[in-house]
């Protein structure tokens, strides 16, 4: 089990609650992370409430519930060194596209995108983060049970501590409402071999 009341808040919302082991957050409109790729903008304003630790080998896993209202609003998790080197993956709202289940990963002030698609219909996900010294494991579920791969990435600047934790944002003009729970941190379940 691990507490939220030892979490920080790295752009926190106007409104949220937070409880030892559940967080709920409203989004702040015009909130996204995003660095340079393609599109040229540079955004670092999303809501995340951050632990941070420099053990080389855990898992962290999350529950988390999502009422998207807007385009690319967003709700996951997060690895968070500075703005040039970070990690989210998260569901994305596609308005009248399917939902896009993704992740990005920034290192030396660039990012890139890995997408695919999921129900629109689906309002809770899964995520397991594990670490391993500089490298990560991304793993997704729609059941909590049944976790599969979604990414294996290294991060450059986190060969000590590194921050960790939950993110949203709505990147548009609107605001939803996301729910974190089940937080769990244990030995790293990210096997090798």
């Amino acid at each position: 089990m691990v507490s939220l009341a030892d979490a920080t808040w790295i752009n926190p919302p106007a409104r949220f609650e937070r409880g030892d082991d559940t967080l709920r957050i409203w989004t702040e409109p015009g909130t996204d992370l995003w660095q340079r790729t393609f599109y040229g903008f540079r955004n670092d304003n999303p809501h995340m409430l951050c632990f941070t630790t420099a053990e080389p080998y855990w898992t962290f896993a999350v529950r988390v519930d999502f009422a998207y209202t807007g385009l690319y609003d967003q709700a996951g998790i997060v690895v968070y060194q500075d703005s040039e080197h970070w990690m989210k993956a998260c569901a994305e709202a596609g308005g009248d596209h399917p939902t896009m289940l993704g992740s990005v990963v920034t290192n030396a002030g660039y990012s890139d995108w890995a997408t695919q698609l999921i129900p629109a219909d689906w309002h809770t996900l899964w995520y397991r983060l594990s670490r391993r010294e500089s490298d990560f494991r991304v793993d997704w579920s729609a059941d909590g049970r049944d976790f599969h791969q979604l990414r294996l990435f290294h991060l450059g600047n986190s060969t000590g501590a590194v921050r960790y934790g939950l993110m949203a944002c709505s990147p548009k003009d609107g605001s939803f409402e996301a729910t974190f729970s089940d937080l769990a941190l244990t030995g790293c379940l990210w096997d090798p071999e």
